[in-house]
């Protein structure tokens, strides 16, 4: 039996259809300056945002005059996209941030899962995005050094 010896090193990109590209092309210019990437490339219908590791990119759905759809979280395809953030606090400023800017949050900044704290939030299609920090206590027990015998 042959092995496969090609391996994953990480995601490179997501690239999504959107409804209203001018509203999109706004949402998420916002959302990643906060979230510190920058642009990559625009090509008048698709656009796309890097912070060094990670794109995501943006075109038109084909098709919306003809056929409108709405998204909705649990339809076939994309569930949700999580922006994995240096630490809680960032996670708390990125709610602050999607309040000022009147985005739809689902989900408030909270302890998920275990040691996993994110907030849920919705694009203008309706497309679930999340911040979320994974493993921060965990770590900062860890570092804690040992109390000496004496």
């Amino acid at each position: 039996m042959a092995r496969n010896t090609s391996r994953v090193v990480g995601i490179d990109h997501i690239s999504i259809r959107v409804s209203d590209y001018e509203k999109s092309k706004a949402f998420y210019s916002k959302l990643f300056a906060f979230l510190g990437f920058e642009l990559s490339d625009d090509y008048g219908t698709t656009i796309g945002w890097t912070n060094g590791r990670t794109r995501y990119w943006i075109a038109l759905a084909e098709g919306r005059k003809s056929r409108p759809k709405t998204y909705r979280i649990g339809d076939v395809g994309f569930h949700h996209y999580a922006f994995e953030l240096r630490g809680r606090k960032d996670v708390d400023a990125l709610q602050a941030f999607l309040v000022k800017e009147k985005v739809r949050i689902v989900d408030p900044a909270a302890e998920y899962y275990d040691d996993y704290y994110a907030v849920f939030f919705l694009d203008p299609d309706g497309l679930k995005l999340e911040g979320m920090k994974y493993g921060e206590l965990t770590a900062r027990r860890k570092r804690k050094p040992l109390k000496k015998k004496t």
